[in-house]
Protein backbone atom coordinates (compact mmCIF):
# COMPACT_ATOMS: atom_id res chain seq x y z
CA UNK A 1 0.00 0.00 0.00
CA UNK A 2 1.52 3.53 -1.17
CA UNK A 3 0.14 6.48 0.59
CA UNK A 4 0.36 9.28 -1.46
CA UNK A 5 1.49 12.65 -0.67
CA UNK A 6 -0.02 15.92 -1.53
CA UNK A 7 2.10 17.94 -4.00
CA UNK A 8 4.40 20.76 -2.35
CA UNK A 9 4.29 24.12 -3.30
CA UNK A 10 6.80 25.31 -5.52
CA UNK A 11 6.84 29.10 -3.82
CA UNK A 12 9.10 29.32 -1.38
CA UNK A 13 8.31 29.61 2.26
CA UNK A 14 9.27 33.62 2.43
CA UNK A 15 7.39 34.46 -0.47
CA UNK A 16 4.06 32.53 0.27
CA UNK A 17 3.86 34.56 3.20
CA UNK A 18 4.88 37.63 1.66
CA UNK A 19 2.03 37.06 -0.85
CA UNK A 20 -0.22 36.28 1.83
CA UNK A 21 0.52 39.43 3.35
CA UNK A 22 -0.20 41.29 0.18
CA UNK A 23 -3.39 39.49 -0.31
CA UNK A 24 -4.71 40.46 3.10
CA UNK A 25 -3.71 44.28 2.78
CA UNK A 26 -5.61 44.10 -0.58
CA UNK A 27 -8.76 42.52 0.99
CA UNK A 28 -9.11 45.56 3.82
CA UNK A 29 -8.87 48.12 1.49
CA UNK A 30 -11.60 50.61 0.24
CA UNK A 31 -11.70 50.63 -3.76
CA UNK A 32 -10.59 53.78 -4.35
CA UNK A 33 -7.45 52.98 -2.31
CA UNK A 34 -7.18 49.64 -4.37
CA UNK A 35 -7.15 51.93 -7.54
CA UNK A 36 -4.81 54.43 -6.96
CA UNK A 37 -2.07 51.11 -5.73
CA UNK A 38 -3.00 49.29 -8.56
CA UNK A 39 -0.55 50.48 -11.06
CA UNK A 40 2.70 49.32 -9.11
CA UNK A 41 0.57 45.69 -8.30
CA UNK A 42 -0.16 45.15 -11.75
CA UNK A 43 3.93 46.05 -13.28
CA UNK A 44 5.42 43.57 -10.81
CA UNK A 45 2.59 40.89 -12.39
CA UNK A 46 3.76 41.85 -15.98
CA UNK A 47 7.34 41.43 -15.15
CA UNK A 48 6.77 38.28 -13.54
CA UNK A 49 5.04 37.55 -16.71
CA UNK A 50 7.14 38.93 -18.98
CA UNK A 51 10.11 36.90 -17.45
CA UNK A 52 8.34 33.34 -17.26
CA UNK A 53 7.44 33.91 -21.19
CA UNK A 54 10.77 34.12 -21.54
CA UNK A 55 12.16 31.35 -19.40
CA UNK A 56 9.41 29.40 -20.99
CA UNK A 57 10.26 30.31 -24.59
CA UNK A 58 6.54 31.60 -25.88
CA UNK A 59 6.33 35.49 -26.78
CA UNK A 60 5.61 37.93 -24.39
CA UNK A 61 2.43 39.07 -24.11
CA UNK A 62 0.44 41.98 -22.25
CA UNK A 63 -1.34 40.83 -19.05
CA UNK A 64 -5.27 41.77 -19.25
CA UNK A 65 -6.24 44.86 -16.94
CA UNK A 66 -9.56 42.91 -15.41
CA UNK A 67 -9.72 45.63 -12.23
CA UNK A 68 -8.60 45.69 -8.65
CA UNK A 69 -11.21 42.83 -7.66
CA UNK A 70 -9.14 40.14 -9.60
CA UNK A 71 -5.42 41.46 -9.67
CA UNK A 72 -4.69 39.68 -6.48
CA UNK A 73 -5.54 36.37 -8.37
CA UNK A 74 -3.25 37.47 -11.47
CA UNK A 75 -0.47 38.59 -8.60
CA UNK A 76 -1.19 35.07 -6.90
CA UNK A 77 -0.85 33.23 -10.74
CA UNK A 78 2.14 34.95 -11.44
CA UNK A 79 3.84 34.28 -8.42
CA UNK A 80 3.08 30.41 -8.60
CA UNK A 81 4.12 30.58 -12.37
CA UNK A 82 7.42 32.01 -11.41
CA UNK A 83 7.96 29.89 -9.04
CA UNK A 84 7.17 27.05 -11.40
CA UNK A 85 9.46 27.85 -13.61
CA UNK A 86 12.08 27.96 -11.43
CA UNK A 87 13.43 31.64 -12.68
CA UNK A 88 16.43 32.60 -11.27
CA UNK A 89 16.55 36.01 -12.46
CA UNK A 90 16.65 39.29 -10.66
CA UNK A 91 12.68 40.89 -11.34
CA UNK A 92 13.98 44.31 -11.65
CA UNK A 93 16.71 43.91 -13.58
CA UNK A 94 16.71 40.93 -15.08
CA UNK A 95 20.26 40.02 -14.47
CA UNK A 96 20.71 36.41 -13.50
CA UNK A 97 21.79 35.24 -10.32
CA UNK A 98 21.47 31.97 -9.03
CA UNK A 99 18.76 32.41 -6.35
CA UNK A 100 17.85 35.38 -6.23
CA UNK A 101 13.84 35.38 -7.45
CA UNK A 102 13.08 34.33 -3.99
CA UNK A 103 14.29 37.34 -2.37
CA UNK A 104 13.93 39.94 -4.48
CA UNK A 105 10.24 38.91 -5.47
CA UNK A 106 9.72 38.73 -1.69
CA UNK A 107 11.31 41.94 -1.17
CA UNK A 108 8.87 43.17 -3.85
CA UNK A 109 6.36 41.83 -2.25
CA UNK A 110 6.89 43.52 1.19
CA UNK A 111 6.99 46.89 -0.68
CA UNK A 112 4.17 46.76 -2.18
CA UNK A 113 2.41 45.96 1.13
CA UNK A 114 3.69 48.68 2.75
CA UNK A 115 2.51 51.44 0.00
CA UNK A 116 -0.47 50.03 -0.32
CA UNK A 117 -2.61 52.57 1.85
Amino acid sequence: MTVSQAPRSPVPQKVSTELERVVRRWRQLPLDHALSSAGQVRALVQALADRVAVASGVPVSQVPDCGPATLMDQLTVMVYDASTADLSVDAVTSTSTSGSLTATLADDLASIRSEIH
